[in-house]
C-alpha cells in the first residue's frame, strides 16, 4: 500500500486506512505504539482486554442485587468467548 505525505504545519502527515481503523476500534484520539527498525515504520494498534463474564461476576463487590436466572440466560453476543 502506497501513501502519500503532506506538509501540515513543520510536519509531515499521511492518513491511516479506513480498514485498520474499523478493525480495531480506532477513534480521533486513539493512541497507538509506532516502531521504527532500520526504514521500516510499524504502527501497531493497542490490544484490546478480553473479559469473561464468570470473572467479572466474580469481582461483583457482595450485597448488590443479581438477577434471578441471570446464569441460565443464553448468550445472545460476543460474550461467548
Amino acid at each position: 500500500m502506497q501513501q502519500t505525505l503532506r506538509k501540515a504545519g513543520g510536519s509531515l502527515v499521511m492518513t491511516v486506512p479506513k480498514a485498520f481503523i474499523d478493525q480495531n476500534r480506532l477513534h480521533d484520539g486513539s493512541q497507538v505504539a509506532l516502531h521504527l527498525r532500520g526504514n521500516t515504520l510499524t504502527i501497531e494498534a493497542p490490544s484490546r482486554p478480553r473479559y469473561k463474564l464468570a470473572d467479572l461476576l466474580a469481582e461483583m463487590p457482595d450485597g448488590l442485587p443479581r438477577v434471578e436466572g441471570w446464569d441460565d440466560m443464553p448468550s445472545v453476543g460476543l460474550e461467548r468467548d
